[in-house]
């Protein structure tokens, strides 16, 4: 999992996202194949689930690389049919552009009755430029993966409206933290008590203030036919 520290302008973010993963686990079974994988932050936690765990990402990825395949996205990968019990891509599909690409190889490498899982931002800003280039709704969510061929669609938001505003006041703060080093962890140190206030507090109240319209993110749950 993502690594929590309360000290961070973002923790919430992790936190909620590798909640979700652990809300999940138990369906990455059997060979699981990673579609950007970046620096494989679940694969521990996949493997105490899957027998075999194999990362994908390519060349640009700004995260850096710990990968067990090199591939572009983008494209047909260079992997068998039905090699996969398990497809994840978790914080990616918006990096693509050409995620129909993408989706349609998940489905290919998939086994039938293979499940895929995904989690994508909604409100969020841009960012990792110059390779940012969606952002999906449910509807958009279930359309795309209906048209690539996938089943029992599951979308679910990751959280209600406090989260993701907090979240983008805490981005906008970090932003006045310039200057020399010393400034700028002297602004960061000012900074703090806001973070971590409003982080927490947003945890706290979101199970009370929640709609599909406003959210994080959504994550996504689907079956290969």
């Amino acid at each position: 999992m993502h690594k929590i520290s309360l000290l961070s302008h973002n923790w919430l973010a992790l936190l909620i996202n590798n909640r979700q993963v652990t809300r999940h686990l138990s369906a990455m079974s059997g060979v699981v194949y990673d579609l950007g994988c970046g620096k494989r932050p679940y694969e521990q936690d996949i493997l105490r689930h899957a027998q075999r765990y194999v990362g994908v990402d390519w060349t640009n990825s700004l995260h850096g690389r710990q990968t067990d395949m090199t591939a572009n996205l983008n494209e047909p990968l260079p992997i068998e049919d039905a090699a996969a019990d398990t497809v994840v891509s978790f914080q990616v599909l918006e990096h693509l552009s050409r995620p129909d690409i993408m989706l349609a190889e998940a489905r290919r490498i998939l086994k039938p009755g293979g499940k895929l899982l995904l989690a994508v931002p909604f409100q969020w800003a841009v960012h990792e430029a110059p390779w940012d280039f969606y952002r999906y709704t449910q509807y958009g969510l279930i359309h795309q993966l209906t048209q690539a061929g996938f089943s029992d669609i599951q979308v679910e938001a990751v959280s209600g409206f406090l989260p993701p505003w907090v979240l983008k006041l805490n981005y906008q703060t970090l932003r006045l933290a310039r200057g020399p080093k010393p400034l700028q962890w002297l602004i960061k140190l000012l900074l703090l008590p806001l973070w971590l206030g409003n982080q927490a507090a947003a945890l706290l109240l979101d199970p009370l203030w929640r709609g599909e319209e406003e959210t994080m993110g959504y994550f996504v749950t689907a079956r290969k036919p």
